[in-house]
């Protein structure tokens, strides 16, 4: 008999274009976040198939600035013990295997290729991206998680972990749901608050991007965003 995961999120799924399918013929890289994780959970259960329990996870993990326990991961509806335990240790296995990142920023593209795989949440992402005095990343994490069409961030929020990771520098970047990735009045003014706060704190603002699934917009490259003196 076929599980969940075949029969039910995916039928109507061309083959080649299945998770699992592109997997095989394209590599990882080409699954979003969503399509990942169901393959890790493989089936869903009775009222909830695959497809939406990954959904569920991909939520609580991006609310999530640190790995959630086993247990915060069971509280979601159809994830029993054996399905958290999976998903724990593979979180885990990743943190101590590739957790320390060794990407460098040099331009905004460098930026949108660490980010670009929240570019497909219906809501937007405000993500921070804490750099040492070599630009190298130190940690990339959600700030908040927004309206359809709105984040609201202050300064506060970003800075907290930006500190706490004794970072010299600092990027920030946010996607449009829309897919329209042109800066709006209100991106503005966070971004003038962020480089005020940065100017006191002692930290370097080297960019702000806004990014679609294939595109991206930057204040440093559109002569927005110039250190201040």
């Amino acid at each position: 008999m076929k599980n969940n995961y075949e029969t039910s999120t995916f039928l109507n799924v061309p083959p080649e274009q299945r998770p699992r399918e592109k997997l095989l013929n394209a590599g990882p890289a080409s699954l979003s976040d969503r399509e990942l994780l169901a393959i890790l959970l493989n089936t869903g259960i009775r009222g909830k198939d695959v497809n939406t329990l990954a959904g569920d996870l991909l939520g609580l993990l991006d609310r999530n600035k640190d790995i959630p326990s086993v247990k915060e991961i069971m509280h979601l509806s159809g994830i029993g013990e054996s399905k958290a335990c999976a998903v724990a240790a593979m979180l885990e296995f990743g943190r101590r295997r590739y957790g320390s990142f060794s990407a460098r920023i040099k331009q905004p593209v460098d930026i949108f290729t660490l980010v670009r795989h929240y570019a497909d949440r219906k809501q937007e992402r405000f993500i921070s991206l804490s750099l040492n005095g070599a630009h190298e990343v130190l940690a990339v994490r959600v700030v908040t998680i927004g309206l359809v069409n709105k984040t609201i961030v202050h300064p506060r929020e970003v800075f907290a972990d930006i500190i706490q990771d004794r970072a010299a520098a600092f990027c920030v970047a946010h996607n449009h749901p829309s897919g329209q990735i042109q800066n709006s009045p209100e991106d503005d003014e966070i971004t003038e608050r962020l480089q005020s706060s940065a100017f006191i704190l002692g930290l370097h603002f080297v960019d702000h991007i806004i990014f679609s699934e294939n595109a991206w917009w930057s204040y440093r490259e559109n002569g927005k965003l110039k250190d201040v003196k």
